[in-house]
């Protein structure tokens, strides 16, 4: 951890108001920061504006890290889509996944009381003053009982409310950062504030991990915790506690090349059977929500961001991955119409660009499911998804599109895929695709 992450929140905002002034002094330090830029910038290097970015990106993290919450919450996400920020902001808000400065343990003590009725020492033998992982919208403690280990996650107080304030308040940070317009910003916060809502109720993700869990039990080389109902509630998550090395331990023990093609592999098949099967999936595929073992074994740790599939959008999303299908002319047009790729009061124009852009995205993400086998350890591959992504989305007849395009229900399925591509090629796994049944779906619409 960082020295950040050992500071201790003694309180939290948790009045609109009280957030808001937080974050407006906010406001002022990046002010400051930009007339400092301004008055060097004659005198420095091409160093000046990198400068700049690490001041903003602390000045911002510093912020929400002691707010927590759904604005925290955000600025993670975006760090996981690489080109999207600069790297300044995308290292600094990368912290948020466990590195959040945690709450003090009095503050522990009244929500664990509150939402259980009883105090850690009622229920437990030990029970950690410190947390072990402070993320953005909670934090775990380690407790046992019995000789038995269990993980406890603690809601931060005051996040559940503060939700659409939160989104609000940092809407025009995102738009700034991301260089597009606020209208494109708050259609992608609608999808991510109903995520979110959903997030804070433990009692949901509770259900949520028992089901998932269960339903991919056997998928081989998956560990998940067994949930604890009697010792949980709406801002309380009790589960086993699961040992095993985060990604980046794991990397710098060099495994071998049969041991990261076997995390890999399983990595694969759990997304393919939530995704193709439970038509619902683990929606938060950052390395924090892993851990990985040197036999290969994968503990998957957290199921409070779950994106469910609506039948339609399911069979039209999907559709796009068969090669066949996107070389049916008429057929792609209509799918790209029926996902809102193509508006109704498009130019003709407009109508040829978005199609060939949409088509050439799908074509580079679809790539893996075109072979037998594919290496995601190949750089050129990685470096072109991330470099035409980050060229598109600055394209200017994106940025002077009227309306946002593509569905909202897509957000979420393509973080999945690039959050599971990038953990595949930071382990360097060259794995099967297999190609199963339901790559078959949609073939009825040809007929």
């Amino acid at each position: 951890m960082n020295d950040d992450s050992e500071k201790e929140a003694k309180a939290i905002p948790q009045t609109s108001l009280g957030r808001a002034a937080r974050f407006l002094g906010t406001g002022v330090k990046l002010g400051g920061n930009y007339l400092s830029y301004l008055a060097k910038r004659p005198f420095s290097s091409e160093g000046g504006t990198e400068q700049l970015h690490e001041a903003n990106a602390a000045a911002i993290y510093d912020s929400l890290s002691t707010l927590k919450g759904g604005a925290l919450k955000v600025l993670q996400m975006l760090s996981l889509d690489t080109g999207l920020l600069p790297d300044a902001y995308a290292d600094r808000f990368q912290l948020s996944q466990s590195c959040v400065p945690p709450l003090s343990f009095p503050l522990v003590l009244r929500v664990f009381q509150q939402t259980i009725g009883r105090s850690p020492s009622e229920l437990f033998d030990s029970f950690s003053r410190t947390a072990v992982a402070a993320a953005s919208m909670g934090q775990v403690h380690r407790a046992t009982k019995e000789g038995k280990v269990f993980a406890v996650k603690i809601q931060y107080p005051g996040v559940a409310a503060s939700i659409d304030a939160d989104l609000a308040m940092v809407r025009p940070v995102a738009s700034l950062l991301f260089q597009v317009r606020d209208s494109d910003v708050a259609f992608f916060l609608e999808e991510v504030s109903a995520r979110l809502k959903e997030e804070v109720d433990y009692t949901l993700e509770l259900a949520r991990g028992i089901e998932i869990s269960r339903a991919a039990a056997h998928l081989e080389g998956l560990l998940f915790p067994v949930y604890y109902p009697e010792y949980s509630g709406k801002r309380v998550l009790t589960m086993d506690w699961l040992d095993g090395m985060h990604l980046s331990e794991f990397i710098a023990s060099s495994p071998s090349q049969d041991i990261r093609n076997l995390v890999g592999q399983r990595l694969w098949d759990f997304y393919t059977f939530q995704l193709h099967t439970l038509r619902k999936a683990h929606a938060d595929p950052h390395p924090g929500n892993f851990l990985f073992l040197s036999d290969g074994s994968v503990s998957i740790l957290d199921f409070g961001c779950v994106k469910e599939i609506p039948a339609q959008f399911y069979r039209s999303y999907f559709s796009l991955i068969r090669a066949d299908i996107r070389s049916n002319r008429t057929l792609l047009t209509e799918l790209f119409e029926s996902l809102s790729v193509i508006h109704p009061d498009d130019s003709p124009e407009e109508r040829s660009f978005f199609a060939a852009i949409t088509e050439e995205l799908i074509t580079l993400v679809a790539r893996p499911f075109a072979q037998q086998h594919f290496d995601f350890s190949d750089p050129s591959y990685f470096a072109e998804l991330t470099r035409r992504g980050e060229e598109i989305s600055r394209m200017k007849e994106f940025r002077q599109s009227r309306s946002a395009r593509g569905p909202r229900d897509a957000l979420f399925l393509n973080r999945i895929f690039f959050g599971l591509y990038t953990m595949l090629h930071k382990i360097g796994a060259s794995i099967e695709t297999k190609r199963p049944a339901w790559l078959q779906v949609g073939a009825e619409i040809l007929d």
